[in-house]
């Protein structure tokens, strides 16, 4: 099973999307149906990244939340879970890997053959 929190106003999700849309996908729109804590804790470990990596540190909300790029990961997993736009966009799920579509084709080491 293969998900994808997809935005479809960004252009790197559509183009992550259209690499991946003739596998059998979910495809959940993270800001309208935002992920948990919990599921943002999963998203992290199965990417392998602290918390911040998963973060879209130059939207406007990230400052005027008083961030920083040095928080804790539970404050900015918190963060995250409160305000879906701070996670960087798409994130593909395949098993127990996890890929950021940045670029579009890192999705692709994650998928099954």
């Amino acid at each position: 099973m293969i998900t994808i929190w997809h935005n479809p106003r960004c252009s790197k999700s559509r183009q992550t999307l259209a690499l991946i849309e003739e596998r059998d996908i979910t495809i959940r729109k993270y800001l309208e149906d935002a992920p948990s804590a919990d599921e943002i804790r999963a998203a992290r470990d199965a990417l392998g990244v602290a918390a911040i990596e998963m973060m879209r540190t130059k939207e406007n909300l990230f400052k005027e939340l008083g961030l920083s790029k040095t928080d804790a990961d539970e404050v900015l997993i918190a963060a995250m879970a409160d305000n879906p736009v701070l996670i960087e966009r798409p994130i593909v799920f395949s098993d127990t890997k996890a890929a950021i579509g940045r670029p579009p084709e890192a999705v692709l080491d994650i998928l099954p053959i």
